[in-house]
């Protein structure tokens, strides 16, 4: 569980993120699941958007992912959210060091 100030340092390192993974009118489908599972080892913060065709919201899409992949919602603002969650395949000079 993420306190306010990992969670700001988090948003703030997830400003400059390109949107990676998309929504689309499937919702959060096996496939979205598994990219954002790979994506999330391979980086640790990714950021997400849902489109307009999404049936979704995108606080339910953020939900969903999280409890589908056990990663931690950072940030929900419009139809673009950024999702955490530590890697332990990444070398340790690569992680994301949290503040505490």
């Amino acid at each position: 569980m993420l306190n306010s100030r990992q969670r700001a340092q988090l948003r703030a390192m997830g400003n400059g993120l390109e949107t990676i993974l998309q929504i689309g009118k499937g919702g959060v489908t096996e496939n979205v699941t598994a990219q954002a599972d790979t994506a999330l080892t391979a980086r640790e913060l990714i950021k997400c958007r849902v489109l307009e065709t999404s049936p979704l919201t995108a606080r339910e899409a953020c939900d969903t992912l999280c409890a589908a992949v056990r990663a931690e919602p950072v940030q929900v603002i419009g139809t673009r959210f950024i999702l955490y969650r530590p890697s332990r395949s990444l070398p340790p000079e690569k992680r994301i060091r949290l503040v505490k």
